[in-house]
């Protein structure tokens, strides 16, 4: 059986979610924070949009689904505007690619970029600010979690729990009996 999941989690946002609060400012230039106080040049391009279909087994043995898109951004290595593109413009690529590829609307979206002082690397969508003219998404790092504590197991860290990636528990030795009952030692050669 396949779980498919819909990460709820720090900074998970659906597809839908992302493109409606684009749809919401399209007059604003729009530009991305990677970090406090660092945005993605201007002059970025939206170079591809993905959408992956993830399958994967836990440490619990249990496998999941879900759907990714993921908008990757490129600097152009010399800076070609003043201004970053419209969401507007944006919009307009997101809907060539929506012609040829459907994008699921409760995929979960990230944002890939990077640059020469920035390592290449998928982040989620954080908190979209405007301010006078520009739509800024700022972006939150990816992050691991352990799909067992989301279904109420233990990942090893509990006490009474059952745990799914914690230190298997400790085999018991068997002692071999002969025929007429009584233990077989290692190297007594009964068996």
């Amino acid at each position: 059986m396949i779980h498919q999941l819909i990460p709820m989690t720090r900074g998970a946002l659906t597809w839908q979610a992302f493109k409606s609060s684009l749809e919401q400012n399209l007059d604003l230039h729009l530009q991305f924070q990677y970090e406090a106080g660092k945005f993605v040049d201007r002059s970025f391009h939206i170079t591809e949009i993905k959408q992956a279909p993830i399958v994967s087994v836990d440490c619990g043995g249990v496998m999941n689904s879900w759907t990714e898109v993921i908008v990757q951004l490129w600097e152009p290595p010399i800076s070609e505007t003043d201004r970053s593109m419209l969401v507007r413009k944006a919009l307009k690529i997101v809907n060539l690619v929506e012609k040829s590829l459907p994008l699921n609307p409760h995929a979960v979206v990230k944002i890939e970029f990077g640059n020469s002082k920035f390592d290449t690397r998928q982040m989620y969508p954080g908190e979209f600010s405007v301010e006078s003219d520009s739509f800024t998404v700022n972006l939150v790092p990816d992050f691991t979690q352990c799909k067992a504590l989301t279904r109420d197991q233990s990942c090893g860290t509990g006490s009474t729990a059952t745990s799914c990636c914690g230190p298997a528990p400790e085999k018991e030795e068997l002692e071999a009996a002969n025929a007429d009952g009584a233990a077989c030692k290692p190297g007594s050669g009964c068996c």
